[in-house]
């Protein structure tokens, strides 16, 4: 079938985005979906820093490739080995696929699956294979999901359904953000009552970070970001203080779990200079591979402090999402409030620029229903 999708192409475009229009709307061809895999009309897409660090070429992947892995939309059809989905059905896509077969995915999503890492860095579905073209071109897929289409067929291991109560902006930021952010906090950082939780960088997976500790009965958050834009948002979404990095050292500010949401270096030495003896600081953020950062074995020892890392929030989306998706529907967990713009596709190199610009906690790309 034919589709319009954003693809990239090169990853050295100048900003602003919004002039140099690295990610271009094209007509595409959509293969059908293999046995393991489902078509889905794409309802809703976020735009994310996991995103933006392919479009600035901070984490390198395979070009040209459409994408886009924070989205919901509609089953259209279903492969036929596929169990558990249906027609009609709202999904939402997770952009780590978990084959629950291999060692990793015994961990209870410590470690990441080992066959999904291998496919989101190929570009490829799970099964290995690619189901985009241009012509004769093969376009890769980004984490398995290319969301920033009118449809996408993904392995239905990396869809996790949800109510139809919930509308495909909420369900977008499900399975990105608040997997991520929250899952750091839940399966990494464990806080317990009268403890303090700390968000290192107030973005999109920050700040749904920073809304799940929120939920926590009897816990204090405390959100930090360098942009004092984002620090009223903070107090809005639960926090009972924000700070600047700087205020917050300044005034000697510890807690007991610290999570880490910025992806640079510079914030994690602030993670951990602010975690508390006996804390845990939890890094989710994903800097570029060359980043380094300096810290005091002596001080960890001498202090019992952990240090964790947690991809995708340590998270199991089909154990985890549905978790997430109950505390919405309880009006515990207002993840709508994370949401600070609504675009069209055709918007989405200004979208790039408006987050490389720290000045977005979570835009949605909306997708009318129809068919190209």
């Amino acid at each position: 079938m034919r589709i319009l999708g954003a693809v990239l192409r090169t990853s050295d475009a100048l900003r602003p985005y919004s002039t140099s229009s690295p990610l271009t709307i094209e007509q595409l061809e959509l293969d059908p979906p293999g046995p393991h895999e489902v078509l889905v009309r794409i309802e809703a897409a976020g735009i994310c820093h996991s995103d933006l660090s392919v479009v600035n070429g901070s984490r390198l992947r395979p070009l040209p490739m459409l994408l886009g892995h924070e989205a919901a939309g509609i089953v259209e059809e279903i492969g036929s080995a596929v169990a558990g989905l249906s027609i009609g059905q709202r999904v939402v896509a997770a952009f780590l696929p978990r084959c629950g077969t291999c060692a990793a995915c015994q961990t209870g999503g410590r470690l990441p699956c080992t066959p999904g890492s291998h496919a989101n860095g190929e570009g490829t579905l799970l099964d290995g294979g690619r189901r985009l073209h241009a012509g004769d071109e093969s376009v890769a897929h980004h984490l398995g999901v290319s969301a920033f289409a009118t449809y996408a067929v993904m392995d239905a291991r990396s869809l996790v359904a949800v109510g139809a109560d919930v509308p495909p902006d909420i369900a977008a930021v499900l399975g990105c953000a608040v997997l991520t952010g929250g899952g750091a906090v839940l399966n990494a950082g464990r806080p317990t009552a009268g403890q303090t939780v700390a968000v290192v960088g107030l973005g999109g997976v920050g700040m749904a970070a920073l809304l799940v500790a929120a939920s926590v009965p009897e816990v204090t958050v405390v959100g930090i970001d360098a942009n004092v834009g984002k620090l009223g948002l903070g107090l809005e979404l639960g926090a009972s203080a924000t700070f600047t990095p700087e205020q917050a050292v300044d005034a000697g500010f510890t807690a007991d779990v610290v999570i880490e949401c910025a992806g640079v270096a510079r914030a994690f030495e602030t993670a951990v200079a602010l975690t508390a003896p006996g804390g845990r600081t939890v890094s989710v953020g994903l800097p570029g591979p060359e980043a380094e950062v300096r810290i005091s074995p002596l001080q960890l020892v001498a202090e019992a402090r952990e240090i964790v890392g947690s991809y995708l929030g340590s998270a199991v989306p089909s154990r985890d999402i549905p978790y997430y998706e109950n505390l919405w529907r309880q009006g515990l967990l207002p993840i709508e409030n994370l949401i600070t713009a609504r675009i069209e596709l055709k918007d989405i190199n200004e979208g790039f620029e408006t987050l490389a610009n720290g000045d977005a906690v979570r835009q949605i790309i909306e997708f009318p229903e129809v068919s190209v």
